[in-house]
């Protein structure tokens, strides 16, 4: 009656000999490492990358524990974090900038774990330390750049088909085409409705004038919006590679929020100056032909910036390039003054429209601005003297070196389609991290003592029988995390030990049904079967509900929510197979054996 067969105990078996391995590299820990990985998709991680970072690190006298190959990376462990930092900065000198050389952690398991892919779970921010920040990027400000492109690709279609207006202008997300006659306008119409699908067309008179209205379509302008997100996601991927910040959460949350995570940064400060600042970079004309004292009225098409000097410009609000077309931007040196500078590759599209820019307007003053946290300063305003082709811009005026490259660094990374601000930063300490992992440890292991000695006091053997599933419940859900790779937050702990006691109900509702059959005159043997049997519709029915609330977590909840739903979820699982086949199989195993079984030690 009490007999499971030989192949259920063998696979029962193997699964908590699979959970306890997957378990073990869990209590190794971690020591410092270096990772290096390619930037650029021609170059790959392998067996000659590998030889030549033993080869650097053995000519710099610094000797890793292990060096080896990890996917599409190759990671160097040390004994101690000055060795990392050393090796960390020789690697940086000797593989130049197609490469990222990161700081990471590695576990200290054995080799045969690792040949079985047996890896420790990756830790959270809270746990291991570092940086978090919650960045909202302005979605108006991405439609206003949107409409000042395209009125300026309104004028060159027009300039291009030979038609005559008399002023292309913007009221909000309408872009507004002035002709002098009606004929023009039916040119212009007809051009623009073909070159720009995005807009509804529509014609009004006023002043003597034929207008043409260009109205922004809700679904463009939601493409917009949602383009300048991944974009800016993109950008900020960028800018975490140049930092060398290995394993970083970089995600979407909500319609405009971007969350951060660089879990185990050491360089903090570096990591909230470089990622919170939002530079992008814009080419203008300077306005020379008006003047704007203090407290006056800007001309139309003007907006006011100052200099590094603090000297305040007029420019036009025309932009006749972004830094969207930006190659590549190193620091470097003025040829003329020999002052720090950035030197910047234009792409193809970028190159012409520079070129046609400085071609047409030779003689005037061309603002180079650079916008961070949504602040407009002019690094440059020289006068174009001739025609700049070959896409090399040239970017100096009072910066020093660090400044240059700060600079170089944020425009390399790419522009940012819309600004952003920081709306939540926190700053994780790795003694507050080591600080949270002693105190979730702690948590559940004094839950897990404690409910143990009740179900011992209380059920006798059978309390150490569900004291004993409860523990494989415990290393096959740690296992399974492990074997997902599964990032390990403090809710995730708060999981664990939200399981552990969920879990034991499973065991109680079956060491109950067991007594309350003994009471009723029936044999320990057919007690112990009817037991389980009739509470496992009980335990399935409990578990799917939770179940429930726990998808429904996931799949509306965010960051910390969705770990521990993920755990929940997990937890329900691994709980449901050892409170019944676990601990059914320890039943088996001590009382399934006696035929005349007169008595049960169950309280």
């Amino acid at each position: 009656m009490n007999h499971y067969p030989l192949w259920k105990n063998l696979l029962i078996l193997a699964m908590l000999l699979a959970g306890l391995i997957y378990t073990l590299p869990n209590f190794f820990g971690e020591s410092p490492a270096v990772q290096v990985s390619p930037l650029r998709a021609s170059l790959k991680a392998d067996a000659a990358l590998l030889g030549r970072v033993g080869d650097i690190l053995k000519t710099a006298n610094l000797n890793p524990e292990i060096v080896a190959l990890d996917g599409n990376s190759v990671k160097a462990r040390f004994a101690d974090t000055d060795m990392q930092l050393k090796a960390k900065d020789v690697l940086l000198a000797q593989l130049g900038e197609n490469y990222m050389v990161a700081l990471n952690l590695l576990s200290r398991s054995p080799q045969w774990l690792t040949s079985l892919h047996a890896l420790p779970m990756y830790l959270g921010l809270d746990l291991r330390g570092g940086v978090h920040f919650m960045l909202q990027v302005d979605m108006k400000a991405a439609v206003n750049k949107a409409m000042e492109a395209t009125a300026g690709d309104i004028r060159t279609a027009l300039r291009e088909q030979k038609i005559a207006y008399s002023g292309v202008s913007r009221d909000g997300k309408v872009a507004l085409v002035k002709f002098r006659d009606a004929e023009s306008r039916g040119k212009g119409e007809a051009e623009i409705k073909q070159r720009f699908p995005d807009y509804t067309l529509g014609s009004k008179e006023e002043g003597g004038e034929f207008v043409l209205q260009a109205t922004l379509k809700p679904e463009a302008e939601y493409r917009i919006q949602e383009s300048a997100v991944q974009q800016n996601l993109l950008t900020l991927r960028n800018r975490v590679n140049e930092l060398g910040v290995a394993e970083p959460v970089i995600q979407q949350q909500g319609a405009d929020r971007v969350v951060v995570q660089l879990p185990g940064v050491q360089d903090t400060a570096r990591a909230k100056d470089i990622l919170g600042r939002t530079a992008t970079l814009e080419v203008r004309l300077v306005d020379d032909e008006h003047q704007a004292g203090a407290g006056a009225a800007l001309p139309p098409g003007t907006e006011m910036f100052k200099d590094r000097e603090g000297n305040a410009l007029l420019v036009k609000k025309q932009v006749l390039l972004t830094g969207e077309r930006i190659n590549d931007a190193q620091p470097g040196f003025d040829n003329r003054n020999n002052e720090p500078a950035v030197h910047i590759n234009l792409d193809g599209i970028g190159a012409r429209k520079f070129k046609d820019a400085t071609r047409e307007n030779v003689g005037k003053r061309m603002a180079i601005i650079l916008f961070e946290k949504g602040k407009g300063e002019i690094v440059t305003a020289p006068v174009i003297r001739e025609e700049i082709g070959g896409g090399r811009v040239q970017i100096s005026g009072k910066m020093n070196t660090e400044e240059a490259q700060d600079t170089s660094l944020l425009l390399r990374a790419g522009a940012l389609a819309a600004p952003m601000e920081i709306v939540e930063e926190r700053t994780i300490g790795p003694s507050l991290g080591a600080d949270n992992i002693a105190r979730g440890f702690n948590s559940t292991k004094i839950g897990f003592i404690m409910i143990a000695v009740f179900m011992v006091a209380y059920y006798l053997m059978f309390g150490t029988i569900s004291v004993l599933a409860l523990g494989a419940n415990l290393l096959l859900l740690v296992a399974l995390l492990s074997m997902l790779q599964a990032t390990l937050t403090l809710p995730g702990m708060a999981g664990i030990a939200l399981t552990l006691g969920m879990a034991i109900d499973a065991n109680v509702l079956i060491n109950e049904r067991i007594r309350e059959e003994l009471r009723n005159g029936v044999t320990p043997q057919a007690a112990i079967h009817a037991g389980y049997d009739r509470a496992f519709g009980t335990i399935l029915d409990s578990n799917i509900t939770t179940l429930i609330a726990g998808v429904a977590l996931f799949m509306f909840g965010s960051g910390p929510i969705k770990g521990f739903a993920v755990v929940l979820c997990l937890g329900i699982l691994t709980s449901m197979f050892s409170a019944v086949l676990v601990s059914r199989s320890i039943v088996n195993f001590i009382y399934g054996r006696k035929a005349r079984l007169t008595k049960v030690a169950i309280g």
